[in-house]
């Protein structure tokens, strides 16, 4: 079967914002609100990692609130990275002072993107699903930002699982909030084809990682290496890429 070799990344951004110590939290909260510190600059980092693949997940990209001084945080990725495609899905926006977006950037034009709201008790959660090909082998990709609750996750996980239950060549990746053995993760191997990662790399936080916490899940069908974990600037999480190697009729 011929296959075509993608790069894939995922990364939670925050915004630009610099974490190098759980301190920073406190001592850094300005930055969360205000278009302060080089964010510009990170951004920058993040489009030069970014743009060395073909397919990008991005949690936490503000589309345009105060903090990050009314820039589209993934359309900027997608310039400077050199993504022909992108895409997002604003998700929380607290008074236009700070909102917060799923992103995705592609080097492939995808034949449709849709954006889906997740449940949860707490809104502002969502999934963006790109499908690459058409007919019921093509490629979906869906980059997702799951909520700190186990309840709410669960919820979410299942929606999910009803969107990719039914493609064999399928791609689930972003900042899941838990670990990939969690009971709730379970509910996403039984009812879809997505399987448990191989290995579990810690992402978080970035200066000392010890969770794994993002992810990115395939199906059998899609043949992964080289899965890594790298800084994504001064992220408080880690980016994750790794090769897939997709056959071509999923991609037609």
């Amino acid at each position: 079967m011929t296959t075509r070799r993608l790069k894939l990344l995922s990364a939670n951004i925050q915004a630009g914002s610099s974490t190098r110590r759980y301190s920073d939290y406190a001592t850094r909260s300005w930055s969360h609100v205000l278009p302060t510190g080089n964010k510009r600059g990170s951004l920058d980092a993040i489009a030069h990692l970014a743009g060395q693949h073909d397919i990008v997940g991005l949690n936490e990209s503000d589309p345009g609130s105060l903090r990050s001084g009314f820039t589209n945080q993934t359309h900027y990725l997608a310039q400077r990275g050199g993504f022909a495609y992108w895409s997002h899905q604003p998700n929380r926006s607290i008074g236009g002072v700070a909102s917060s977006a799923n992103g995705l950037l592609s080097k492939l034009e995808p034949v449709e993107v849709h954006d889906h709201p997740l449940p949860g008790r707490v809104k502002g959660r969502g999934v963006l699903l790109a499908r690459f090909g058409d007919g019921d082998t093509a490629l979906n990709v869906a980059v997702v930002h799951l909520s700190l609750g186990a309840q709410s996750r669960k919820s979410q996980l299942a929606f999910i699982a009803e969107l990719l239950h039914a493609h064999p060549h399928a791609v689930l990746m972003g900042d899941f909030n838990c670990a990939p053995d969690r009971p709730e993760m379970q509910l996403l191997y039984q009812r879809t084809q997505l399987q448990p990662p191989s290995c579990a790399v810690p992402t978080f936080p970035s200066w000392r990682p010890q969770r794994a916490i993002d992810h990115i899940l395939v199906t059998p069908g899609l043949r992964c290496e080289g899965l890594r974990a790298i800084p994504a600037a001064q992220s408080d999480h880690l980016a994750l890429a790794l090769e897939l190697d997709v056959p071509e009729v999923a991609l037609r």
